[in-house]
């Protein structure tokens, strides 16, 4: 039987586990795209193995099938993908200033750890925290570029493996498509778009730190060669100097919110190392060190004439075109 065959599978008795009300055979063809008589010998096989299968009739007299709860306990586990992206909705929820659902999540990661064989989890921890490293949050509104989900598999492949890329990228900016052999560090995600952290790894722009839009990455190729890294660097500190995803060098940042929006602007994070001053009068003083100016006018300009720019000096003069 093929790989993708015995994999869904493995699929479908999970979620005829998870499920009480049962699945249908309409709902097997439905998912795994596949034709009724298919979807019958999908069900049939299940039986055959997992002989606790029980069928009930659901409405419209149509049957269903479920496997009790705690069959397959030797036969889940958790990938390192999986527990990654657990910890990186966890990091969303803290950004979000959502406290309560992280807490929530924080409860059920330790749950899904604790049911992981020993052996196991000291073999995909490691895998898991180099995915959640290679991935950073940046915050802005607006529609995002559709991205293809094999590209961004393709590139985690490679930083797990420690292997350089080569990718086929268009620039919007110049309407050509370029071929760029990159050192890959991870991702910023963010609300409007999405990007590759990566340095060149040879060309013109060798050892260059760029951010390459997810959305525009057409093609991906896993090379031989290993990821040669530039000293020192860190990705999160690289998110960290920048308001968004526009990198520049970082400069001094104060805000100073009227007595208005003081109060909703204090529930924001809008630095990971932002100094909140309240004052007296009621209003409420915001400082941080980053680079973004283009981005920075972006946010500012939702708080209107609520928010005055003390730092830079001579903000509103330069317009940054």
């Amino acid at each position: 039987m093929p790989y993708e065959k015995t994999y869904d599978l493995l699929d479908l008795a999970t979620w005829m586990q998870s499920t009480r009300e049962g699945v249908s055979l309409n709902e097997i063809a439905d998912k795994y795209k596949v034709s009724r008589r298919t979807a019958e010998r999908m069900r049939d096989m299940i039986i055959t193995k997992f002989p606790q299968a029980e069928e009930i009739v659901g409405e419209n007299n149509q049957k269903r099938w479920y496997i009790p709860q705690g069959t397959l306990k030797d036969f889940i586990n958790f990938s390192a993908e999986e527990l990654s992206v657990l910890e990186t909705a966890k990091e969303m929820f803290v950004q979000k200033q959502m406290a309560d659902k992280k807490d929530i999540l924080e409860r059920l990661i330790s749950k899904v750890k604790a049911s992981i064989k020993p052996d196991v989890i000291r073999k995909i921890e490691p895998d898991a925290e180099a995915l959640l490293e290679a991935e950073g949050f940046i915050c802005r509104p607006g529609p995002k570029l559709i991205i293809d989900e094999q590209i961004i598999s393709s590139i985690q492949k490679a930083i797990l493996q420690y292997h350089q890329i080569r990718i086929k990228y268009y620039n919007k900016n110049t309407g050509k498509i370029s071929i760029n052999t990159l050192n890959p560090y991870g991702f910023l995600f963010g609300e409007r778009n999405h990007y590759l952290v990566a340095h060149h790894a040879d060309g013109y722009y060798q050892n260059e730190v760029h951010n390459f839009i997810l959305g525009n990455i057409q093609e991906v190729k896993i090379l031989d060669s290993l990821i040669v890294p530039l000293p020192d660097f860190s990705l999160q500190k690289y998110a960290e100097e920048a308001f968004g995803a526009f990198h520049e060098p970082p400069f001094d940042v104060e805000w100073l919110f009227d007595k208005d929006v003081a109060p909703e602007a204090a529930k924001y994070v809008f630095h990971p190392k932002q100094e909140l001053i309240h004052h007296p009068d009621g209003t409420l003083t915001v400082k941080f060190n980053a680079g973004g100016r283009l981005e920075m006018d972006w946010h500012l300009y939702t708080w209107g004439s609520h928010v005055k720019v003390i730092k830079p000096e001579n903000w509103y003069e330069d317009r940054h075109d």
